[in-house]
């Protein structure tokens, strides 16, 4: 348990590592702004050169009480955590700003987004925060049941909206162009980058394209037992999740042995289990009946 503790802690810090990096190196340099409560530290840094950690540890005082009353103590000892470590990040790595990587602002906004969407991507699967808006989306969706990304966008735009005010149109718009990226990487990031695909065969031979999937891509398959709304006859459905490159060996037996089969095959993430994370271990029986069922056919 306590190891599982000290990796966990060892995930945030990493995280709070790479997203604070990610603003010395790439979003200060070019003159960019961030969203949220860092993106007002960035502003006010810019405007009187106040250290954007310290500045992140006071503006979330209030918002780790609220989070301590609303959600109780172990959220807010989280957010304590992923917020200290985050802001202490910030301001250690902050000398990484006189090392200009580049001076184009459409490559540091890019970069930006990149390096610390994957930050935030690890400090969320560690199942943490750093505090701000993420806690203030979460307060505003229990009390008034409104969207939590809606919620965070609209407090974001107005961040940025007052940086376009205060400095220029550019730097609003590479800012959002940061946030976007930021916030696609993290959710690659939280959804996992082991992508799968998931397929779904409706098909009257389902008994006869199962094993075939079984013995020659070494992948289980489920059955679902269904019934068509129209003709309300029962229908085999099957169910098997495979990786992108076996997704053409599917079609090919599939449509070997029934054109007309109906086939979904959609994006699956995170999959785990035999086969994926255990050993796959297909039943001798289920091969023995295969090399029967090959033996008639041909």
């Amino acid at each position: 348990m306590l190891v599982l503790q000290l990796r966990r802690y060892l995930q945030i810090f990493i995280g709070c590592l790479l997203s604070g990096a990610a603003v010395n190196i790439f979003l200060i340099p070019a003159q960019l702004l961030s969203s949220g409560m860092s993106g007002i530290a960035i502003i006010i840094y810019y405007l009187f050169g106040l250290p954007i950690g310290i500045q992140l540890i006071i503006y979330n005082l209030p918002i780790v009480y609220l989070a301590y009353r609303v959600f109780g103590k172990l959220y807010a000892i989280d957010t304590i955590i992923g917020m200290a470590l985050f802001s202490v990040c910030i301001d250690a790595t902050s000398f990484l700003g006189t090392y200009t990587l580049t001076d184009n602002r459409m490559l540091g906004s890019v970069f930006g987004g990149v390096v610390s969407g994957i930050g935030f991507g690890i400090i969320f699967r560690a199942d943490s925060n750093t505090g701000g808006l993420d806690v203030v989306g979460a307060v505003i969706k229990k009390f008034y049941s409104f969207d939590v990304g809606t919620a965070i966008f609209a407090i974001n735009f107005v961040v940025i909206f007052i940086g376009m005010i205060m400095f220029n149109v550019n730097t609003g718009l590479f800012t959002l162009i940061c946030t976007y990226v930021s916030a696609e990487i993290t959710n690659k990031v939280v959804a996992g980058f082991n992508r799968k695909k998931s397929i779904m065969i409706i098909s009257p031979r389902a008994e006869q394209i199962a094993p075939l999937i079984m013995q020659y891509l070494k992948r289980g398959v489920t059955f679902f037992r269904g019934e068509g709304a129209f003709t309300r006859q029962p229908k085999n459905v099957m169910f098997v999740v495979v990786s992108l490159t076996q997704v053409g060996k599917i079609k090919s037996i599939v449509h070997a042995l029934d054109p007309t089969a109906f086939m979904i095959i959609a994006d699956a993430s995170e999959v785990t289990g035999r086969g994926f994370t255990m050993k796959n271990v297909i039943p001798q029986e289920i091969i023995a009946q295969q090399k029967e069922y090959d033996d008639k056919l041909y």
